[in-house]
């Protein structure tokens, strides 16, 4: 009846007909949700948006503009150099080495760190007695400071006094010096570093791992899937989104890696341990060379960005 006497009606008539209950429903909801979420933007997103250009986007375009001037940090740059010091980055092998060094943590962070956390978190992520206590244990390097990681292990590989001498007296055998060695110094980090980030990816790996629903494991179980089968086919495949997020995570903070290199090594010896940010610290701040480390700075927020979108686009685009 009711489609019949809307037949009948005229295209304006129609077209004057109150919305339908559910959309002025709908309509009604969402002025209902501005109205009330109106004050709270008003309130709290200008300072945020304050707060965020003056510590984010000023110093990104400062960084952009310094990068073109011969500039050492004191007084107004003036004397432009355009794309020099862009150029002078490729010739440095210290720069190489860095970039190389970066690409080796990140090898290592996805190949041994990661992999190391999955393998600890599906021991610790049961709900059984003492797991707990495990996961705080495991937890506990990341909680530590990178500055203090850093002294920590100094003192560990110290060739006179520290553990590392220790260990090499009781066995008989030199005194290694393992800081101090171009060949194994970079060898020393890594170590250092699987040992103090693998604690983080654990817990979101434990996270993914608790939000999984058991009855799709027992069902896997019943189906005579064994314990590997079950890992393979219900575990990861759910797990996914975690990876993905751990993975970026892990390679965003390898570029970024600072503050546990320059307790340890200081970039050195020879410039064998030097990351991007390392070598924008001792070639650009440390010899009041602004402008080169503004340069720098700018081609490492490239890499960052290109990667960071990158990633987005490939690896969360049915996200």
């Amino acid at each position: 009846m009711e489609a019949q006497s809307l037949s009948g009606l005229s295209p304006g008539a129609a077209l004057a007909l109150p919305p339908a209950g559910g959309q002025a429903r709908r309509r009604r909801s969402l002025g209902q949700r501005l109205w009330s979420t109106g004050p709270v933007l008003v309130l709290f997103l200008p300072p945020a948006l304050l707060l965020f250009t003056a510590l984010v986007v000023v110093p990104i375009l400062d960084a952009g503009r310094y990068s073109f001037f011969d500039w050492s940090g004191y007084g107004v740059p003036t004397r432009f150099i355009g794309w020099r010091n862009f150029d002078l980055i490729w010739r440095y092998p210290a720069f190489h080495q860095a970039l190389l060094n970066n690409l080796l943590i990140i090898a290592v962070s996805l190949c041994i760190q990661l992999p190391m956390a999955l393998g600890l978190a599906s021991l610790v992520a049961s709900r059984i007695r003492g797991a707990v206590t495990f996961r705080m244990i495991f937890f506990l390097p990341y909680i530590l400071a990178d500055v203090a990681a850093g002294l920590i292990w100094r003192f560990m590989y110290d060739g006179d006094y520290g553990l590392a001498a220790a260990m090499a007296h009781v066995l008989g055998l030199p005194a290694p010096y393992v800081l101090a060695d171009p060949h194994w110094a970079m060898t020393a980090v890594l170590v250092v570093i699987v040992w103090k980030y693998f604690g983080f990816h654990m817990m979101l790996f434990i996270a993914g791992l608790q939000g999984i629903d058991p009855a799709l494991l027992d069902a896997a179980a019943i189906d005579g899937a064994n314990r590997l089968q079950r890992f393979r086919r219900v575990t990861l495949p759910l797990l996914t989104p975690t990876i993905r997020l751990s993975v970026f995570f892990s390679v965003i903070g390898s570029l970024q890696l600072f503050d546990l290199i320059m307790p340890l090594t200081k970039g050195g010896p020879e410039d064998s341990t030097q990351t991007l940010v390392t070598f924008l610290y001792s070639f650009g701040i440390m010899r009041m060379r602004v402008g080169f480390g503004s340069a720098v700075g700018v081609v490492l927020f490239v890499i960052c960005v290109v990667f960071a979108f990158g990633y987005k686009r490939l690896a969360f685009r049915d996200v």
